[in-house]
């Protein structure tokens, strides 16, 4: 080691991952796993927030709201291709520190937007602000994923992405007891709130997290999994999973409050971004052990299946029913999340793996701004979100089309094609 830059890795070596990898990935992990922490409790922040603007003298419409809420999406979405080239460029542990440093200005944008009463685009650049927290998970999941060997990627990738998923959750019980503090509603309290960790978290990464010298992605490495179909196909499949369960997680809050008004969101929804967040590790160790198309297959099943009872319980009027049934879609697109992120490192060799799941991120979050739009749509247009969850119905029955016809349904044509440990995959 030459200060926290290390030249020798290798941790596909028994030995060397035995007594000297373990311990050094190990301890990455875990400075990952925080930062990533608040980085998704401030990229989700204004889920939780557009509920307390009306108490707080803030008077906008719905549609309004619903573009507070799907902005940061938006920008985490942008932000993730360059995070995960910045790994290689300025290594690990270098850019998590200058990373989490950037989440002190989606603080500060969300205090300076409460307290001014600035105008609604005002809100809106704060809004969009807190999609930095979506880019550090791009940088971060390519960093660890130098870290292990390929047998326990999938596990260890699991754990950072759950560690930064109940984020979300965590953010939407803690905001609400935040912003209601003393007397009224204060929102900037919550800007302050994690203004304080993140620096915290800067300095955790800069003191015990290190710099990989074989940590690379090439931009050739980039244009050629780019170019490959898996891919696209993969990408297309994490925005069933991934950005599902963003979408989801962001909307929750908006959709009881306008669907179920007599129903205290707060105290609910918080709970399917902490399930979701829960079983993705156990998605990815699944995958590990049985394949990960195979838990993707049956995730897609359950996810359409879970949708169908959303509308149901909707239109019945049934809360238990509705909520019980997005608790189900929290889960099943969770262990859909872990496996098909278990996929990429199956499907590509090591030099566009990195590459791949930068892709497959940034096309990802973009699944988490589409369910938005649909949803605010939907609602704007009848009056219920049953039209989106049909979408998203049709969607997850092309993933698992998808999912079975390319990596678990293998035609002598299909046997042809460059995807590696299929019986893994």
């Amino acid at each position: 080691m030459n200060g926290h830059w290390i030249e020798d890795w290798r941790p596909e070596e028994p030995a060397f991952w035995a007594v000297t990898g373990r311990r050094i990935a190990a301890r990455n992990l875990v400075c990952s796993v925080f930062v990533e922490h608040l980085a998704f409790s401030l990229w989700s922040i204004w889920s939780v927030v557009v509920v307390s603007l009306p108490a707080a003298g803030f008077h906008f419409g719905l549609n309004q709201l619903f573009w507070l809420v799907s902005l940061p999406n938006l920008l985490g979405a942008a932000l993730r291709l360059p995070y995960t080239l910045a790994v290689s460029r300025f290594g690990g542990r270098n850019w998590t520190v200058a990373s989490t440093l950037l989440l002190l200005v989606p603080c500060a944008m969300l205090i300076v937007a409460v307290t001014s009463h600035g105008s609604y685009g005002l809100f809106l650049l704060a809004a969009a602000s807190a999609g930095v927290g979506g880019g550090n998970f791009a940088s971060s999941t390519a960093n660890i994923s130098f870290f292990y060997p390929r047998a326990r990627k999938g596990s260890a990738l699991g754990l950072n992405a759950a560690g930064g998923n109940v984020g979300v959750a965590i953010g939407q019980l803690l905001v609400p007891v935040l912003v209601t503090a003393g007397t009224g509603v204060h929102i900037a309290y919550a800007g302050a709130f994690y203004a304080a960790f993140v620096v915290l978290a800067a300095a955790c990464a800069l003191l015990f997290m290190d710099n990989l010298r074989t940590a690379t992605a090439e931009i050739g490495a980039q244009a050629a999994a780019a170019r490959r179909r898996d891919t696209w196909l993969v990408s297309l499949l994490y925005v069933g999973t991934f950005g599902s369960f963003v979408g989801y997680s962001f909307a929750l809050p908006l959709l009881i409050r306008n669907q179920f008004p007599a129903v205290h969101g707060g105290w609910y929804a918080w709970l399917g971004a902490l399930v979701g967040s829960l079983v993705r590790p156990a998605g990815g160790w699944l995958a590990d052990r049985v394949g990960g198309a195979r838990v993707t297959l049956c995730s897609f099943a359950l996810m359409a299946g879970a949708a169908a009872l959303v509308v149901a319980g909707e239109r019945g009027g049934s809360f238990p029913v509705f909520f019980g049934a997005f608790l189900a879609l929290f889960v099943t697109s969770g262990a859909g999340n872990g496996s098909t992120y278990r996929m990429i490192p199956a499907i590509f060799d090591r030099r566009e793996a990195a590459a791949a799941l930068g892709i497959a991120a940034a096309v990802g979050a973009l699944g988490g701004f589409g369910v938005s739009r649909a949803l605010a749509t939907s609602i704007g247009h009848t009056g219920a979100a049953d039209a989106a969850f049909c979408g998203f119905i049709a969607y997850y029955a092309l993933c698992f089309l998808v999912t079975w016809c390319r990596y678990r349904r293998r035609t002598p044509a299909a046997a042809a094609e460059p995807v590696r440990e299929l019986v893994r995959v």
